[in-house]
């Protein structure tokens, strides 16, 4: 298994933490080890054997210690402390031990190689008696391949360990994050709504109450009239506003295309309101369109004549809608330029065009918009229709 830089650091920092651990761990069979060979010392060995194993045994049990900190220079040290120290044997054991624990496989095997030898040489040097040459030898290479193995073994449990950890911290972060895009998303799709339904309805109200803010002869009637048309448009607004946060609280349940959808109703709403519509539907009901696209085509109609309310008023507006089942839905709706400034030009945040565009888009569509040859503005989407 590889390991990444970020990897490394934390096994460092586990070593770190586990230092004293690890060091006591080694420190005190190494002692023990080297209290029992000296002990076989005292009762009758040569002279040298229990000089070199008081000096080598009390320098390796140093050495094991500082394995902790330098797993490969300590342990090599202590390692060949053994050679002429028997002592140490247990010592450079656990140093191979250490090294295989904390440094990569073919480290850990040169390390490992070097205490399998130390040791052939110890029993040239030293026979242990009660066995042949050979037998020893054999020992003392499959005590060595064990513990390098062990090392090894443990050291990639260890990070197998710590790469579970990252992936499910990992796991978490993303889950975090995805929770994060999701309210955001919802926070966009409540704002687009929000600005679709309200932007329709309040340029309405602006208009009528302009319209009797400026006709100061206006008769009773007319401003009896005017003031309904508010009056209702405020409700509708109210109704839609519910609708749409009824319905983004519950995804689950989406709403009905049928009534919701109906060009011809907010056609004639405008044309209420004092604008010169005319509707080209080619036969072409949203009703029948599948529910995403039927109400990305009526919002986007719907913003297109709030924004010609706003940006041109007085002037006509057409709306065009087209299209074949299994191929496209388009509409399209276009107007003149207005020649002066328009009183509900400054109004907007700008934002209508760009939520529309995402609407196209989600809808698995395109939308269009600009100035004509003609002089005029024109704002289009294409969405799918399937079959």
């Amino acid at each position: 298994m590889l390991l990444t830089s970020a990897d490394e650091v934390r096994i460092g920092r586990l070593r770190s933490r586990g230092g004293w651990v690890v060091g006591l761990g080694g420190f005190v069979p190494a002692l023990a080890g080297a209290v029992a060979v000296v002990w076989g010392d005292l009762a009758g060995g040569p002279g040298w054997y229990l000089i070199a194993d008081l000096v080598g045994g009390v320098l390796a049990c140093a050495g094991v210690w500082l394995c902790r900190r330098w797993p490969v220079s300590a342990g090599l040290a202590v390692i060949a402390l053994s050679v002429p120290a028997a002592s140490a044997s247990v010592a450079a054991g656990i140093a191979a031990l250490i090294a295989a624990l904390y440094r990569r496989p073919r480290v850990a095997i040169a390390v490992g190689a070097a205490g399998v030898g130390a040791t052939l040489v110890r029993f040239a040097l030293r026979p242990p008696g009660l066995a042949p040459y050979p037998v020893w030898a054999l020992v003392g290479v499959l005590f060595g391949v064990a513990v390098t193995g062990w090392g090894m073994l443990a050291r990639t449990r260890r990070e197998l360990v710590l790469s579970l950890a990252e992936r499910a911290r990992r796991a978490e972060a993303d889950q975090v994050l995805r929770a994060e895009e999701a309210r955001r998303a919802e926070r966009l799709g409540i704002a687009r709504e929000m600005h679709d339904v309200l932007a329709h309805r309040l340029s309405l109200l602006a208009v009528h109450a302009g319209a009797l803010e400026f006709n100061a002869d206006a008769t009773p009637g007319e401003v009896a009239q005017a003031a309904g048309v508010i009056r209702s448009s405020a409700r509708l607004a109210l109704e839609e506003l519910r609708t749409v946060v009824s319905v983004l609280r519950d995804p689950a349940t989406p709403p009905s295309s049928g009534g919701g959808v109906d060009l011809g109703a907010l056609v004639e709403e405008s044309r209420r309101a004092g604008m010169r519509v005319e509707l080209r539907d080619q036969e072409v009901r949203l009703s029948e369109v599948p529910d995403t696209a039927g109400r990305a085509a009526y919002r986007i109609v719907q913003e297109g004549l709030t924004n010609a309310r706003k940006h041109a008023p007085g002037r006509p507006v057409t709306v065009l809608v087209s299209g074949t089942r299994g191929a496209e839905l388009v509409v399209e709706v276009r107007n003149p330029l207005h020649g002066g400034p328009a009183a509900l030009a400054g109004t907007g945040a700008g934002a209508g065009l760009a939520g529309l565009a995402e609407r196209a888009s989600l809808a698995g569509g395109r939308l269009e918009w600009g100035e004509t040859a003609e002089g005029g503005f024109r704002l289009a989407a294409r969405l799918p229709w399937p079959e």
